[in-house]
């Protein structure tokens, strides 16, 4: 049986199907191939600039925006991964989520995820961009916004543009503060994440809360 079906592709196929848009002398293969070595993986490539994405040989406006679209339709993807209505079926699934939505952001993003009182979804909202010291996250707004969806229950996330996932004394601060606002209401925090570069940290598991 030939099973080359199911092979998973490799990073260079990937991207000759994205880039096989538009013409030109050079194949969207040798496209491909230039752009993973100049760049060294996809990440780099997707993160990089529009003028030194234009600058490489190939890649005219119609590529470009091929590539500037694959990281959004990304994080669309994972959005409905916890579409309203559905079981959060484990901390896994969470954090998959919130690391497709915010990890590759360049500001820092404070989110939160609101939930039934059988844990699933209701909405999932982005309340306040900025750093937490710049930007105030404001817990009458998460206890409005909660109580105006009528959430029993609400994950708390954010992430750190550095790529490091350690929280903060502030992150520990306004954790204590949105629990206490919460909890005046009876409505659980469950968990705050902070997402860094692959990789998110529970402050629920490090006994914060």
């Amino acid at each position: 049986m030939d099973n080359a079906g199911d092979l998973k592709p490799s990073d260079t196929e990937l991207l000759t199907a994205v880039l096989a848009v538009g013409a030109g002398r050079v194949s969207a293969a040798d496209i491909a191939t230039g752009l993973l070595r100049r760049f060294g993986s996809l990440r780099s490539l997707l993160q990089a600039d529009a003028g030194e994405l234009l600058s490489c040989a190939g890649i005219g406006h119609s590529r470009l925006a091929a590539l500037r679209s694959l990281p959004e339709l990304a994080r669309r993807y994972y959005a409905e991964s916890l579409p309203s209505g559905e079981t959060i079926r484990s901390p896994a699934d969470t954090e998959a989520f919130l690391q497709a939505r915010m990890r590759d952001l360049d500001h820092e993003l404070f989110c939160c995820l609101f939930l039934d009182n059988r844990h699933r979804v209701l909405s999932f909202d982005e309340l306040f961009r900025g750093t937490i010291d710049g930007t105030s996250v404001y817990p009458r707004e998460v206890v409005k916004e909660a109580l105006a969806i009528n959430a029993a229950a609400v994950i708390l996330a954010h992430n750190h543009p550095s790529g490091v996932a350690e929280p903060s004394q502030a992150d520990e601060r306004i954790t204590k503060r949105l629990k206490s606002a919460l909890d005046l209401v009876d409505i659980r925090l469950l968990d705050h994440l902070i997402i860094g570069d692959g990789k998110a940290t529970s402050l629920a598991r490090r006994g914060l809360l």
